[in-house]
């Protein structure tokens, strides 16, 4: 054999070698991008219960702003310091978030070039060295008691063709999964507060009073007053002595059902205390600077409060007198849309108060005894906020004579 010969066997077997040690261990043969597919995105975060705040920020892409939310374990109770610590219904849904972030795995890699990150929509809406303001996500941070970050994410678009399935990205880092998820973590106020705010059925309804006037503030009086009154019996509703319009009354009787509060305002402590002590609300000038800012306007003789927009008064089966007073518009809306679609359009400031009427609860064969704990309960809960409620919802719990009418 030739020294020549004896150099290309030499050859030869070391690529043989080469070939068998790639088949052999198939790291070597697995590209970076497939390296941790299947694994669980927050390893560490084993216990649902652990959380103790949440915080969700998204983006508005049409006034180019980030909008946070935060859900926090305060004093025993779950808050929103964003919105002014008002009360949160967080329990459930931050325990379900978290046992579904708990199985979250990374399901596929789709990308690891930080330049498809807007085609994912997973850019950080906190990023501002970003150029584009398209293609920005939501940011979601889950931490616990001892302020140790158990996830931190950025939820993308949804998957094309496949439910459930969404892009995602953890931040600081260049690639881009998707995965399959449940999570439930929405950026909106209304989604995280109690839902069933007057905690009415139509069917409980008994009499609807609507005050329609507007205050012309500059001559200091009422105009346009116009009002309407609705009975119900027998299931049946009553309006001049005629069926009403049956569209226009399910808009009415489901607003009142499943009012949608999409912000609140506190009231200064002093005004709080009055209304809960029930004496009245004492004319201070932090009282009255605090109303008429929002468009309510106290008579320090009668007591009587008159709003920009008039007012609904609402009789409950139970002997419980609900009162809603309309006043200024509220910041934010317009041009939002709600989750039914509808436009929110202008935003309003409502006023709630409830009384409850023993002689009510007996005229209308209610339970008298939850008529006086509901009445308890919403004056420690109504006293303290104005509450904001939406444009469409404005418009349903005040229709006029001519929308009653019967086509």
């Amino acid at each position: 054999m030739t020294e020549t010969t004896r150099t290309l066997y030499f050859v030869l077997a070391a690529v043989v070698a080469a070939a068998a040690a790639v088949v052999v261990d198939p790291s070597k043969s697995t590209p970076d991008i497939f390296d941790d597919v299947g694994e669980l995105f927050f390893e560490d975060f084993t216990d649902p219960q652990a959380p103790r705040s949440i915080e969700v920020i998204d983006y508005d892409e049409a006034t180019a702003t980030a909008t946070p939310l935060k859900v926090e374990f305060r004093d025993n109770r779950w808050v929103i310091p964003s919105h002014h610590s008002y009360p949160a219904d967080a329990e459930e849904r931050l325990a379900k978030t978290a046992a579904a972030l708990i199985e979250l795995r990374k399901d596929r890699v789709v990308s690891d070039l930080a330049q498809d990150h807007a085609s994912y929509s997973v850019v950080d809406p906190l990023d501002d060295q970003a150029t584009s303001l398209a293609g920005r996500g939501k940011r979601v941070k889950i931490i616990d008691g001892g302020s140790n970050i158990l996830a931190d994410f950025i939820v993308g678009s949804e998957v094309e063709g496949k439910r459930d399935y969404r892009y995602m990205r953890v931040p600081g880092q260049k690639r881009t999964y998707e995965v399959k998820t449940e999570a439930d973590v929405s950026a909106k106020f209304q989604d995280w507060i109690e839902t069933d705010l007057l905690k009415i059925s139509p069917f409980d309804l008994r009499r609807i009073e609507i005050n329609r006037y507007t205050i012309n503030e500059r001559l200091g009086r009422v105009e346009n007053r116009q009002n309407l009154t609705l009975t119900q019996q027998d299931n049946k509703w009553r309006y001049a002595g005629r069926e009403p319009n049956s569209d226009t009354m399910s808009d009415l009787t489901t607003a009142l059902d499943k009012l949608r509060i999409v912000d609140v305002q506190p009231k200064p402590q002093g005004l709080s205390e009055d209304l809960k002590a029930k004496s009245g609300i004492q004319p201070t000038r932090e009282n009255f600077r605090s109303l008429q800012g929002k468009g309510f306007f106290p008579n320090p003789y009668t007591g009587q409060i008159l709003s920009n927009e008039g007012e609904i008064l609402v009789d409950s089966k139970n002997g419980l007198r609900y009162v809603l007073r309309f006043g200024e518009i509220a910041p934010g809306g317009s041009g939002a849309q709600g989750d039914d679609g509808e436009s929110e359009g202008e935003r309003r400031f409502v006023m709630i108060s409830v009384t409850f009427s023993e002689d009510l609860a007996k005229t209308h064969e209610g339970d008298a005894e939850k008529g006086r704990e509901l009445a308890d309960e919403f004056r420690a809960r109504f006293a303290d906020w104005y509450y904001v409620i939406s444009g469409a919802d404005f418009g349903k719990l005040r229709p006029s004579r001519a929308d009653l009418r019967k086509s």
